[in-house]
């Protein structure tokens, strides 16, 4: 395979595809893991390192440098293409979960104050919630939406009405994913934003969006959460340690830093100077903390730019859901198969289960087959993703070994 290398030649259908190495030789469906990595994104890393060592690595030299990369991409993320909100609203962090603490931890809690999580929130940001909890004396609740599995309107319907019946003049933090990691489901987070405007309390609003940056349109939602947490390596297909949070103007007004480095300061100099002048960042930086990996930058800069040479991130979900609609429709005819959702998914997240066999089991067996699955643990069940480096054939080979396994069973 001859990777393609410039944004001329990546742009148009299918293209993005032909500049990844990982699916040369398997067909993939774990964009909701981790996103393939393109051979330009790769050369754009090493490109990176090999400018900063040769200018430094310490030297005065290579700061501009090492500026401009992480400002391109700040520039990038907080552009109308994708987050919308402006560069000064962004935080870079590792990862998800470490977008979603550091700035809800640096919150002004009081004992007693309640958090109310869906049931479908990821294990990392539920853990870190618990903990918050326990140190705090914070009441934990839980809002049912795993179990709606209706229409866009009526499950939007669902929850506006379930989050409000739920919430109390207690109620100060409300938790939920805009693309659901296990069913697939994407929950209405601006019009949720617009009931907690209006409540006694008006609670932040904390938004786990590792399913939805890459895939769906997330700058409406973005904009009206407080906590917006992204990361780069799912279906940004970026590298692995990088992700962006997206933080509102009030939680940057009520919020102070919690784990804390130079690169929170505004001034890291001023601290030896004069203590009283070292200020943290007025922005959103002041929730990042030291030094990170800086080719990494370059490369999910690289990423979205060939995301963005495959049309608008409306364009995109309508071919992400091309695939995942053919998926489902073809999982609805095979014997024994139960699809979560009976109705077409809105992105590209299907699950489902097979009648008397293991999630597991029949992970590992597609897997020997080259297609490459994998499991849930709740609701219990096997989930493919679908992007557009998805193909029509890619669908069909992945029926095609679910209808072999399914009938010699």
């Amino acid at each position: 395979m001859t990777p393609v290398h410039t944004m001329e030649e990546a742009a148009g259908s299918g293209a993005l595809r032909l500049q990844m190495p990982a699916l040369a030789n398997k067909t993939y469906f774990n964009y909701g893991g981790q996103g393939p990595m393109p051979a330009s994104a790769l050369d754009a890393i090493q490109a990176a390192f090999q400018t900063i060592q040769a200018l430094g690595p310490f030297a005065g030299p290579v700061w501009p440098e090492v500026g401009r990369i992480i400002d391109a991409l700040r520039r990038r993320l907080g552009s109308s293409a994708w987050l919308g909100v402006g560069p000064g609203r962004l935080a870079f962090t590792e990862n998800v979960t470490s977008g979603c603490v550091l700035p809800l931890w640096g919150l002004p809690w009081q004992g007693g104050d309640q958090l109310l999580l869906s049931d479908a929130e990821h294990p990392g940001v539920v853990a870190a919630c618990r903990e918050l909890a326990r140190r705090q004396g914070l009441e934990l609740q839980f809002v049912p939406v795993v179990d709606l599995r209706g229409s866009h309107s009526e499950t939007e319907t669902a929850v506006l009405q379930r989050f409000e019946q739920a919430c109390t003049p207690r109620t100060r933090l409300v938790v939920l994913s805009h693309l659901l990691w296990n069913t697939g489901q994407v929950m209405p987070i601006a019009a949720l934003a617009e009931r907690l405007h209006h409540h006694s309390t008006q609670p932040w609003l904390l938004v786990d969006a590792a399913q939805s940056l890459g895939s769906i349109p997330v700058a409406e939602a973005a904009a009206a959460a407080d906590i917006y947490a992204c990361t780069g390596h799912k279906w940004c297909c970026g590298p692995e340690g990088l992700g962006v949070v997206a933080l509102s103007e009030r939680l940057l007004e009520q919020a102070s830093p919690t784990l804390i480095g130079w690169r929170s300061l505004a001034d890291e100099n001023a601290l030896a100077s004069s203590p009283a002048n070292s200020r943290f960042h007025g922005d959103a930086r002041r929730f990042e903390v030291a030094t990170s990996c800086t080719p990494l930058f370059a490369g999910l800069d690289q990423s979205l730019r060939l995301l963005e040479a495959e049309g608008s991130a409306e364009q995109r979900l309508e071919r992400i859901r091309a695939r995942s609609s053919q998926l489902w429709q073809g999982l609805g005819a095979i014997p024994g198969v139960q699809r979560l959702l009976p109705v077409e998914p809105p992105a590209g997240l299907v699950s489902f289960t097979a009648a008397g066999r293991s999630a597991a089991d029949l992970v590992a067996q597609l897997g020997e087959r080259g297609l490459w699955l994998r499991t849930l643990a709740d609701p219990v069940c096997v989930r493919a993703c679908t992007h557009i480096t998805t193909t029509e054939d890619d669908v069909e080979q992945l029926l095609l070994a679910l209808r072999q396994l399914l009938t010699a069973a």
